[in-house]
């Protein structure tokens, strides 16, 4: 008698495979989320073109509230300014010529820190110049490190590499969720295959594929007709 109902126990895979596959959907969540916040964060911002130049300028304004609010924090901005001076990212465009400022690309960070505003006109009254206008100073460490066009400038880099992330990471969301759609398939079939009893929630609807009783049927057919 307990071989018989040894025949009919359902075998079940070990409790710590349930808890995997939900781990793994909380990761795809938790990538989901990070991607998304990424898209809304680096939505906004771009470059402005200047009329007669290669490069773009850069507002602070027109990027997202949550990462203006990290480059006009002092603590941050110091630390970011130590970057870009340690870098030297302004020491290739010091001795540039009027003419290579006209012809010449820049990164944002240059377009930003390392010479002022386009609309800066030192000719003019300085009360209808721009802000930046004012904290610019030919100081090799002073530069315009201090403008707003410097922090706009950082947080360009930041958001195009951060976009090429998020890009990234719907590739890779997009990969886990067919991994994990293909696990799932492959972790019922399992469960329905070790089955022994033939009956209750986890049964195999037929025990072959459509398939192969289609032409398994056919193939019998054709022999009845040939004896």
């Amino acid at each position: 008698m307990e071989s018989k109902k040894q025949c009919y126990v359902r075998k079940l895979p070990p409790n710590t495979t349930s808890s995997d596959w939900v781990r793994n959907l909380n990761s795809i969540a938790a990538l989901m989320t990070i991607t998304i916040f990424g898209f809304i964060v680096t939505g906004a911002g771009g470059g402005t073109n200047v009329s007669g130049r290669v490069y773009n300028e850069y507002h602070l304004g027109d990027y997202s509230p949550w990462l203006r609010k990290r480059v006009e924090d002092p603590k941050y901005w110091m630390t970011i300014k130590s970057c870009i001076l340690g870098s030297k990212t302004c020491g290739d465009i010091v001795m540039w010529s009027p003419v290579d400022y006209l012809t010449r690309d820049m990164s944002p960070i240059q377009s930003g820190c390392c010479k002022p505003p386009s609309v800066c006109s030192y000719e003019m009254s300085m009360m209808a110049q721009d802000m930046d206008c004012f904290k610019w100073n030919n100081d090799p460490s002073i530069l315009c490190y201090e403008c707003d066009s410097c922090k706009a400038g950082v947080l360009e880099d930041i958001r195009r590499d951060w976009r090429k992330l998020s890009v990234l990471n719907v590739i890779m969301t997009l990969l886990l969720i067919g991994i994990y759609c293909i696990g799932c398939c492959a972790f019922r079939n399992t469960q329905r295959a070790e089955t022994d009893y033939p009956y209750g929630e986890n049964r195999m609807s037929k025990v072959r594929p459509r398939w192969d009783f289609y032409w398994w049927r056919w193939w019998h057919e054709k022999r009845r007709q040939i004896y």
